[in-house]
């Protein structure tokens, strides 16, 4: 029994002090796990990668596009920062390269770069004909660019009228005493075919008529056309000769419609002649031709030039350069072209503001008055001395894009991207891009214009794949043969502020398709495709491609880490920038249909 009575007591005090360290030590240890959680969570940090935002890991590592170490993202959330802004780290500033300025007023000066030749001046060119009817019996300038000087013999002519004359004049002189008014008239017979009164006293002295007369230069140049040969007959007044005084020319450059408004009656022009290397020349323009030419689209500037020594001879090819400056003002704020952003209706510079704790950059829509070169006028949207983003702001535009924050291509912002899509677009990105471009299409493109305007994008692409593969010499003949496809666009098909946004567009993308069709060397071939598809871009966003789809495809990286885009046929990333060492790197960012 005593024994019986110990082990139930033994039992007893072991099965509660077991239920009370449950009941007691359970509810202590709780709140302590609770505060450790939330402990937890609060340290708890995300790591990204400056290039390519679009990385979330819990955990620091490399970046399993780049392979750049990771950073912390840093909180966003911060008093008296505008929510819109994108913030960045001077770290993350440093590796995307971005640069800013300060808005400022400045005298704006817009440089017009012309075409032209080298002409006659038409004020010196000169007939040189015969005054007396006949035969060609002798030249003595047989070749055009002889120099002939004025009084010089430069042909003489048989002429049986003039035989005759000069029997009438013997006759007239014979009763001269009795009617010397019909000697009078006999004698200004030959004096009208230019015969002096010298030449008309060896024949009333010789008493016999000539039959051969010589022809006289009536002004000093050059033989610029020859019109008669030996034994030609010739009639009173007609031309056997034209002739230039090249001591002075005329300089005639081509003004494009969209560059008239900048160019006018003396303005200075600084010019080069292409086979005189190494020599410049300066002029006013004297005229402008009042009328276009119908089918270049183009008006004549004459710039007169003496012609000391005869360097600048007819037909040697210049090129000229106007600086139009315009009215000073207030409204003369310029920014670099490279600060803006164009989405084919918006232009878009991001403002930089700063604080204690970090940088920010907020989107600002703008109003863009002319261009100049290598910078804008800008109407509205910023003002003096606010700063903004002049290099890289495609990287911070990514940055907003993933960030759900207004950007370039969605003014009003969307749900943040996340995770690293190569290939492919959110449904909320794509339906932005989808309302994007029916805003740019409402104008009525002709639909030939856009069928040259796909025949050029084909051959865009094998130039795209040459580069992808790394093969120089396959990005020369791609960019010939795109440039030979672009050439063939027909600008007549458009009209008005589509005719005038062609002929912009088509300059520069000739202009660059030269550049890699002119160079074996790939980093110069690359960096003139960036520029490429920058302006190819905006022709295809304005006036649409026939039966293909296309993916307008970014590399943050390429570029000096400034990024770049190209257009391809397949959604899969192929990096022309970088070929085999980084093929994949890159994402969609617009589907084209």
């Amino acid at each position: 029994m005593n024994k019986r009575i110990i082990i139930t007591v033994i039992v007893t005090l072991v099965f509660g002090i077991l239920l009370g360290w449950l009941i007691f030590g359970g509810s202590e240890a709780e709140p302590s796990a609770g505060h450790e959680h939330d402990t937890e969570l609060a340290e708890e940090t995300t790591w990204t990668c400056s290039m390519h935002p679009q990385i979330r890991q819990p955990e620091p590592g490399d970046c399993p596009i780049c392979g750049m170490d990771l950073i912390p993202v840093e909180n966003e959330k911060s008093d008296g920062i505008d929510p819109n802004a994108v913030s960045m780290s001077q770290t993350a500033m440093q590796l995307a390269n971005i640069q800013t300025a300060v808005v400022g007023y400045t005298d704006p000066v817009k440089k017009v770069r012309m075409n032209g030749k080298v002409q006659s001046d038409e004020r010196l060119i000169y007939s040189q004909s015969s005054h007396i009817p006949g035969r060609i019996e002798k030249l003595m300038v047989n070749f055009t660019g002889e120099y002939l000087s004025k009084g010089q013999v430069i042909a003489s002519v048989y002429s049986p009228d003039l035989v005759t004359a000069q029997e009438e004049l013997f006759e007239a002189q014979k009763i001269k005493e009795k009617q010397p008014s019909l000697f009078r008239a006999a004698k200004e017979k030959l004096k009208n075919w230019k015969l002096s009164e010298e030449q008309i006293q060896q024949i009333l002295e010789s008493g016999m008529a000539k039959e051969t007369f010589k022809i006289r230069a009536d002004v000093s140049g050059y033989v610029t056309e020859k019109r008669v040969n030996t034994g030609d007959y010739v009639g009173r007044g007609q031309a056997i000769y034209e002739i230039a005084d090249l001591s002075r020319v005329w300089v005639l450059f081509d003004v494009y419609e969209s560059d008239m408004p900048w160019v006018d009656r003396g303005d200075e022009v600084t010019f080069t002649i292409a086979s005189l290397p190494g020599e410049k020349f300066e002029g006013e323009i004297s005229f402008l031709d009042p009328v276009i030419d119908p089918k270049t689209r183009v008006a004549k500037a004459r710039v007169v030039k003496s012609n000391p020594g005869l360097k600048l001879k007819p037909e040697m090819l210049a090129s000229g350069v106007v600086k139009a400056e315009l009215s000073k003002g207030d409204d003369n704020l310029v920014v670099p072209k490279s600060a803006v952003m164009w989405t084919g209706e918006r232009s878009v510079v991001y403002v930089k503001s700063e604080s204690e704790k970090s940088v920010d950059f907020t989107l600002r829509e703008v109003t863009l008055g002319p261009g100049l070169g290598e910078s804008y006028i800008v109407k509205e949207g910023v003002k003096k001395g606010e700063e903004i983003a002049v290099h890289g702001t495609f990287s911070i535009d990514a940055a907003a894009q993933l960030a759900g924050k207004p950007s370039m291509m969605n003014a009003e912002g969307g749900k943040p991207a996340t995770g690293h899509n190569h290939g492919g677009q959110s449904a909320e990105a794509e339906e932005t891009h989808e309302d994007h471009q029916a805003d740019i299409k409402k104008s009525t493109i002709d639909t030939e214009f856009k069928k040259q305007l796909t025949e050029a994008y084909k051959a865009y692409l094998s130039m795209k794949d040459a580069l992808v593969a790394s093969e120089a010499d396959g990005a020369q003949d791609a960019a010939k043969e795109t440039l030979s496809r672009m050439k063939e666009v027909n600008m007549n098909l458009l009209e008005g502020d589509a005719h005038m946004l062609w002929m912009d567009l088509s300059k520069s993308l000739k202009s660059e398709l030269k550049a890699i069709a002119n160079s074996g060397d790939l980093g110069k071939q690359r960096k003139a495709f960036v520029a490429f598809n920058e302006t190819f871009y905006k022709a295809v966003n304005s006036f649409g491609l026939t039966g293909v789809k296309s993916y307008y495809q970014y590399c943050p990286m390429a570029n000096n880490d400034l990024g770049a885009y190209w257009f391809s046929d397949e959604e899969a990333i192929r990096n022309p920038y970088y070929g085999e060492m980084m093929l994949k790197c890159g994402e969609v960012r617009e589907v084209i249909e």
